[in-house]
Parts: C-alpha cells; sequence; structure tokens
C-alpha cells in the first residue's frame, strides 16, 4: 500500500513537470523565442554540472574538435565557441563556489610548483589588466584563460587521480579530431588538394590551417603512444592504426610548416630523452643557441633573404620556403607582427598593452617597410604570432617571464617523472604528453592559440596529466593505468 502511495506521488509529480515542460515549449513557439526549447539540455548540463562534473568534463573534451566558433560563423560577431565555451564558464563557476564553499580540491594539487607558478602568471595577468589600454577586452580574455585552466588543470588532474581518465581523456579528444581531419580532406579533395584552399577547408571546426596543424602536431607523438599502450587490444589498436594513418595524411595536407617543424623539434627532445641527457644541459644549449641566433640575426638575415622559394602546393618546395625571408608573404607578414610586439613592449616594458589587445592595437607599430599584401589596420588579422612575444608586448617583461617559467618548469617536472618511472605504461604516457606539449612549444614560437579551445584543452590538459602523475601515481610499483584493458 505504501509503495502505491509513493509510486502515485512520483507519477503526479512527473505529469506535474510534464504539464509544466510543454506549457514552456508551447509559450516558446507562440512568442518565437525558440532557444527556449533548449531547455531540457540546459537542464541536464545543470544536473550534471552539480552531481556528475566529470561527465560534463568528458562532454566538453569530446566536443571541444568539434566546437565552432560563432564569430567564424557571423552570427553576431561573438567571439564564442560552442558548446564548449559556455560549459566552460559554467565549470569554473562551479569551481570557484567550490572554493568558496570550503570544497576545495586535493590540497596536494593546489601546492604542487605547477600550480603556484599558475597562480603568479593569472595574477598578474589579472594585474595588467586594471592598467589595460582596452579593459573589457583583457577581462575578457583573462576570463577565458581561467575557465581553460580551472576546467582543464584544476579539476582534470583530480580527474586524473583514477588511472584509467589518464587514456581515457587522449582517446576522447582523439576520435573526434579524426573526425575533423576526415571532413577537412574529404572538402581538400575538391579542390585538388592545393594549398589555398588547404587554409581554410578546415572551416568552421578550425578557423585557419595554422591552428588545425598545430593541434594536429600535438596528437602527432599522442597517437603513436597510444598504439604502444594498447599493444593487446586487437580492435582497438586496429582502429588507432587507422586514426594514425588519417592524423599523418591530415598533417601533410595541412601545408603547415610549423607543425612540421614542431614534430621534427619533438623527435630530437626525444632522442635527447631515451639517452637519459639532464634537462640542465637542454636548457643551456637552447640560451646559448638564443643568443647567438640573437647576436647574429643582422648576418642571418642577409643569408636568409637569399631563399626566392614562395610557399607552394609542391611539398619539397613548400619546405624550402620555411626558410625565405624575402618574398613569402606568410614568413615576412610574421616578422611584422614582431616587430610590432617588441615596439609595443619597448612602449610599455612593465605593465604591457594588456592581455588579448594586441591585435587592435598594433597598426598604428607597423613600418611601412614591413608591410606586406596581407597587412592590416583593421583589428581582424590576428595576434602576435607568438606565445612568447604576444605576452611580452601585452602584459610586460613578467608576463612573458612567467609563461617561459612555466615551460621550463613543466619540461623539468616531464624529464624527472620520465627518468624515474619504473612503470612502463606511464613512461609511455609521460613521454608522449610531454612531446605533444613540446610541439606547441616549438609551434608557440610562430603562432598563439591559447585563447582557443582547441589548443587550451590539449595544452592544459597534457599539463594536467604530467602534475597528476607526479602527485598521485610516481611512486606507485603498481599496475599501469591502462593493465586492465591492455593485458
Amino acid at each position: 500500500m505504501i509503495r502505491a502511495e509513493y509510486a502515485l506521488q512520483n507519477n503526479r509529480w512527473l505529469y506535474i513537470l510534464s504539464g509544466l515542460y510543454l506549457l514552456v515549449v508551447i509559450g516558446c513557439i507562440y512568442i518565437e523565442m525558440y532557444w527556449g526549447l533548449l531547455l531540457p539540455m540546459v537542464l541536464v548540463v545543470v544536473w550534471s554540472a552539480i552531481f556528475k562534473p566529470t561527465w560534463l568534463w568528458y562532454f566538453i573534451v569530446l566536443t571541444t574538435p568539434l566546437s565552432i566558433n560563432l564569430e567564424e560563423m557571423e552570427i553576431g560577431g561573438i567571439g564564442m565557441y560552442l558548446p564548449t565555451e559556455p560549459l566552460l564558464a559554467g565549470l569554473l563557476v562551479l569551481f570557484i563556489f567550490k572554493l568558496l564553499s570550503g570544497k576545495s580540491i586535493d590540497s596536494k594539487i593546489m601546492r604542487h610548483p605547477i600550480s603556484l607558478l599558475l597562480y603568479g602568471y593569472l595574477g598578474w595577468m589579472a594585474f595588467t589588466c586594471i592598467s589595460s589600454e582596452l579593459p573589457l577586452v583583457s577581462v575578457k580574455y583573462l576570463a577565458t584563460r581561467m575557465w581553460f585552466i580551472a576546467s582543464f588543470y584544476f579539476l582534470a588532474v583530480q580527474i586524473f587521480s583514477d588511472k584509467k581518465n589518464l587514456r581515457n581523456y587522449l582517446l576522447a579528444y582523439l576520435f573526434p579530431l579524426t573526425l575533423v581531419i576526415i571532413y577537412t580532406v574529404v572538402r581538400h579533395s575538391q579542390y585538388g588538394f592545393d594549398k589555398d584552399s588547404s587554409h581554410w577547408v578546415m572551416e568552421p571546426l578550425f578557423k585557419d590551417h595554422t591552428s588545425y596543424g598545430a593541434v594536429l602536431a600535438m596528437f602527432f607523438p599522442i597517437a603513436i603512444g597510444l598504439l604502444i599502450l594498447v599493444r593487446k587490444q586487437f580492435s582497438l589498436r586496429l582502429a588507432l592504426w587507422v586514426v594514425f594513418v588519417i592524423l599523418v595524411i591530415g598533417l601533410v595536407l595541412s601545408y603547415t610548416r610549423a607543425a612540421w617543424i614542431s614534430i621534427a623539434g619533438a623527435a630530437v627532445l626525444l632522442a635527447a630523452m631515451l639517452l637519459r641527457v639532464p634537462f640542465r644541459y637542454i636548457t643551456i644549449t637552447v640560451l646559448v643557441a638564443g643568443t647567438i641566433l640573437f647576436l647574429s640575426w643582422d648576418t642571418l638575415q642577409v643569408s636568409l633573404s637569399r631563399n626566392k622559394q614562395e610557399s607552394s602546393d609542391k611539398l619539397e618546395e613548400h619546405v624550402s620556403s620555411i626558410s625565405n625571408v624575402s618574398s613569402d608573404a606568410s614568413n615576412l607578414e610574421r616578422l611584422n607582427r614582431w616587430h610590432c610586439a617588441i615596439e609595443m613592449f619597448k612602449e610599455r616594458p612593465l605593465t604591457g598593452w594588456g592581455p588579448g589587445t594586441y591585435q587592435f592595437v598594433y597598426a598604428p607599430f607597423q613600418r611601412s617597410k614591413d608591410r606586406t599584401i596581407i597587412s592590416t589596420n583593421q583589428g581582424d588579422g590576428g595576434n602576435a604570432h607568438s606565445e612568447y612575444l604576444g605576452p611580452l608586448c601585452e602584459q610586460g617583461v613578467a608576463g612573458m617571464l612567467l609563461f617561459v617559467a612555466l615551460l621550463l618548469s613543466i619540461s623539468s617536472l616531464a624529464f624527472r617523472l620520465f627518468f624515474e618511472s619504473t612503470n612502463r605504461d606511464l613512461k609511455i604516457i609521460i613521454v608522449s604528453v610531454y612531446l605533444g606539449l613540446t610541439t606547441y612549444f616549438i609551434h608557440g614560437v610562430l603562432n598563439n592559440f591559447l585563447d582557443t579551445d582547441k589548443a587550451s584543452v590539449p595544452f592544459w590538459g597534457f599539463i594536467a596529466i604530467l602534475v597528476s602523475i607526479d602527485i598521485y601515481h610516481s611512486q606507485s610499483k603498481a599496475q599501469s593505468p591502462t593493465t586492465q584493458e591492455t593485458n
């Protein structure tokens, strides 16, 4: 009898809620407010954020490669990626609420050296928003950086405390990314795989071929690592071989020279890790090479100016054009942007012009002799094309130094974990995600994409994997994160 009354009461609430929902649907249709039809989806998202945040987190990972920028679709001029960025903003609010309510995440995460550097990195960024040339732009830029770091560093480190999530996260991004590559290659084939169309055939899923190539390069070592990791799972291994072949095709047809360079650089670093070269020796080598390059730049530029090879549909000619700074418009425009960033830094060396403001304020700093056929004064031609010069001119010398310190700390951590780990599968994960990060560190010399979800989700996620292994798994002598699946 009690059960019958309980069931009747539950059914009564089901009827009431269903009736209310029908009224809302009818009302939305009547007043032509069609976005109200998304109410069930919104309720599911809210429920997931409160009770199952890991589910929502994985949904964001899965949809990131497929997300669409409203600005690229010319919808209201809103620079927002759907569905990822609204969900990330919601997770940031939830993260802050948990901190304020005393339900903090693991103190080991909060006190980790990488976390401490991130506090300084975000704190300085917030400080430079005060003196920004365009405060609203800078505050928005800070907010996007915060929700990427909150979701895919702090929350992710805790999610990765469960070893199975290390591999699941990589697969959750890689397989949807493969769909993007297939879409791009099929569309590219309609134009004969020529270089010019390679710049935009990935739209609207990716902004251009450079960001597309950068993400493919990040997942090149990941795909290889996963192939080695799942050696005893035939069906998954076969699927990953197909994914790897598609990834290689996508990389080649992206015509992204910076992506190719970054993979070559990662291969050199892999050799150093396998030879157990201490990271401090690599740091010293890079610093000496950078100093020599800086001191001999004028001589080097004269030498490079002799290369007249333009970018081309032929791959060997396209590779040769990498060092052409005499006539290649893309290379010359990059030099123009770098010069503007340096001049901007000279004018405001301490706090910069404000986070995210470069593209809106750099135009007056262009010299007529540096301008190219693709130069613009409209603030719609992208940013500083460098993850290092961008912070330098937008946040001053401290902004760049904090970012470089973060990269050096991540590299030092990865080398230490790789050398200390006795677990074969963990070593594979460590080296794979670090080499993926390395491709972006190198790519960051020539481009910057951390203001997009496509690059930020793997970038901060890979860092979170390394930190999680350091906190939760580095001393483990037990079975690997994929033992149950691979043996």
